[in-house]
């Protein structure tokens, strides 16, 4: 069985459970407490040394980085597919879950958000703004993005699941945490509650992991 070292908050986390379980894959969670500082730990370090969640174990191998995880299950377990098979449409659902994943969270991770407060003795209200700037700064964009395709509406890229959607559902659960202005967004909200509903994406909620507190 595959074991997945995760946090039940970590949004790079709750893409690869959303995967998982799209693909219906088994993995055993292992829980890496971010807020007491596990990650930085010599026995965590050593198992992955960019001091992140996730890591996929398989074995004795390990993966990190969240896309990279999904892209190597995508190739071991090819069904339900999760990238479509048409080149075009298949660099559409990268571009757009890359935007996700590479543009706006790493500017909002926790790390980012502890450097603000701590080294550069930002407040609470400044790091919050922070947030809401580039929450709204990459959804602006976002909703341009899926208003592109006239079959847009269920789903970020036409009418099939796919990796964007993977990505998209933890950015909008973050961003209504940091209580961010949704509405100018009204596709990203209609989509992000259509996967809400499915069973694959509620399984991956961060309140409903095992190390949720």
């Amino acid at each position: 069985m595959l074991a997945l070292h995760t946090y039940w908050r970590s949004s790079a986390a709750y893409r690869v459970r959303i995967a998982l379980n799209v693909k219906g894959i088994e993995a055993r969670q292992i829980a890496c407490n971010l807020v007491s500082g596990e990650q930085g730990g010599s026995a965590y370090r050593q198992l992955n040394p960019q001091g992140l969640v996730p890591a996929l174990l398989d074995g004795e191998q390990v993966i990190g980085q969240s896309l990279a995880i999904i892209e190597y299950l995508e190739d071991i377990h090819p069904l339900p597919a999760l990238l479509p098979a048409e080149p075009l449409a298949r660099a559409r659902v990268r571009s757009i879950a890359l935007a996700i994943a590479c543009d706006i969270h790493p500017l909002n991770n926790l790390r980012v958000l502890n450097h603000l407060r701590d080294e550069l003795a930002q407040s609470k209200e400044q790091i919050r703004a922070w947030y809401q700037h580039w929450i709204a700064t990459g959804f602006a964009a976002l909703e341009e993005e899926v208003a592109r395709s006239s079959e847009t509406g269920r789903y970020c890229c036409d009418d099939t699941l796919s990796l964007a959607d993977v990505c998209l559902v933890p950015q909008v659960y973050n961003a209504e945490r940091w209580q961010c202005d949704l509405a100018p967004y009204p596709r990203l909200r209609a989509i992000n509650e259509h996967l809400c509903s499915l069973a694959a994406f509620a399984a991956a909620r961060p309140e409903a992991q095992p190390d949720a507190r």
